[in-house]
């Protein structure tokens, strides 16, 4: 399945590059490329800090790493899987796709196919990406070399839904790049391959994907705030609610993460550029962003004391996962330091470098011994927290605290009645 002229190269090692790279590579001859020679380094050692491959399917692949892009040279399939973000500003940040579009396209020769796996608005592959890849070449696009684009949908931490068990989107130039593309990706899959109209219509689908999945999750949000004003539990709700065949079976939190936290401003991006402003895309971020602040003030309101001591538990985007990218709990803590609160802050899974370097967080190394606080939020739903009894929450607070249970893990713990609760 793999081409014949060498090694299918995948840019960009992180939470979608290394799965794919990893699954390709059972199949034939891959050349994982990327700029950190860090990350290379402990590849080589069989260890992902993103903990999207367990070590011992790192060391027994035959995936070969590297950090040199002279070593990409002349490769006939290249497929780039870059982080795409939003700035402050909440516009696309395409720095990194263009940086990989350059650095893949002093490496392109006749014939090669650039395949995007990278979350973006349509029309970014074709008419950004593409003269990027001119410009760094010198070669054309569509008649030297040729695009395609197979949106990522890699779930950090879904160990059901992995690349090897979902469909996969497909997309090219021409007739011939897809049955490319298929036939590559479909060694993987057993063959699941939908083949998108073209490529604007998968850049498109990808990224409505998780727009719809967002508007969803802002709804339960803000029924939930609407709920607690009514002084109704949300969770007892939705449980009713979900006794309907057709209701959806969404929750309530904090939406963060690289994927649902950032799609949805590249498609009103896209809208807008288009000349239509894009108003319930736009609503359900401005409900979902503002979670972590209502949060924090709900909290605020029910403690007893100003200037307390607050723990937060999980500082992740998502729960059993590392990946700290666009996590929203960082609103929550905050929100509580402007309100004069001394806020500590737990998580097992996340690195403490990374923590520090993305929100001056200084972690906790344990919780032996803590104790002592007016207030513990738990913010995300590793399983160690939902694995808490009564008396783990008790030896870490004060007689009248506040437990805050982000995501409902808590509600059916028996706690004394001085202890207050709040619930999302």
């Amino acid at each position: 399945m793999m081409n014949s002229e060498g090694p299918v190269v995948v840019v960009g090692l992180g939470y979608v590059g290394l799965p794919l790279a990893v699954a390709l590579a059972k199949h034939g001859a891959v050349l994982g490329f990327d700029i950190s020679g860090e990350r290379i380094a402990e590849l080589n050692r069989g260890y992902d800090r993103t903990a999207a491959v367990p070590s011992e399917a790192l060391s027994s692949s035959a995936l070969v790493f590297t950090d040199d892009p002279a070593k990409i040279e002349g490769r006939g399939i290249l497929i780039v899987t870059v982080p795409t973000p939003v700035g402050a500003d909440n516009r696309p940040d395409l720095s990194a796709v263009l940086a990989a579009s350059e650095t893949v396209g002093r490496a392109l020769k006749p014939g090669a196919i650039v395949v995007y796996e990278s979350t973006v608005y349509p029309g970014v592959t074709e008419d950004i990406c593409g003269p990027a890849l001119e410009r760094a070449s010198g070669l054309q696009c569509g008649k030297d070399f040729f695009l395609g684009y197979s949106p990522e949908r890699v779930n950090p931490g879904d160990r059901e839904h992995t690349i090897d068990r979902i469909t996969k989107v497909v997309a090219g130039q021409t007739p011939e790049v897809v049955d490319r593309l298929a036939a590559i990706y479909g060694a993987v899959n057993g063959g699941d391959i939908y083949r998108a109209q073209d490529i604007r219509t998968a850049e498109a689908a990808k990224v409505i994907e998780n727009a719809q999945r967002d508007i969803n999750i802002a709804f339960v949000n803000e029924v939930a705030m609407i709920l607690g004003s009514l002084g109704l539990n949300s969770q007892d709700v939705l449980d009713a609610a979900n006794t309907k065949w057709n209701f959806l079976p969404f929750r309530p939190g904090l939406v963060g993460g690289h994927c649902i936290g950032v799609d949805p401003y590249y498609l009103a991006h896209a809208a807008e550029q288009a000349g239509h402003h894009p108003e319930i895309v736009l609503a359900g971020r401005r409900i979902n962003d503002g979670v972590g602040a209502y949060a924090a003030s709900r909290i605020d309101a029910v403690m007893s004391r100003t200037g307390g001591r607050v723990l937060v538990l999980g500082l992740t985007f998502k729960e059993n996962v590392p990946d700290l990218r666009n996590s929203k709990v960082i609103d929550i803590i905050s929100a509580l330091i402007e309100r004069g609160h001394h806020v500590d802050v737990h998580d097992p899974h996340a690195d403490a470098r990374d923590a520090m370097t993305q929100y001056g967080i200084d972690l906790l190394t344990n919780l032996d011994g803590a104790g002592g606080y007016d207030a513990v939020v738990g913010a995300v739903q590793h399983h160690v927290y939902e694995a808490f009894e009564a008396d783990d929450l008790l030896r870490l607070v004060v007689t009248d605290a506040v437990v805050a249970d982000i995501k409902g893990m808590w509600r059916e713990l028996k706690l004394p009645p001085e202890v207050r609760r709040w619930q999302l």
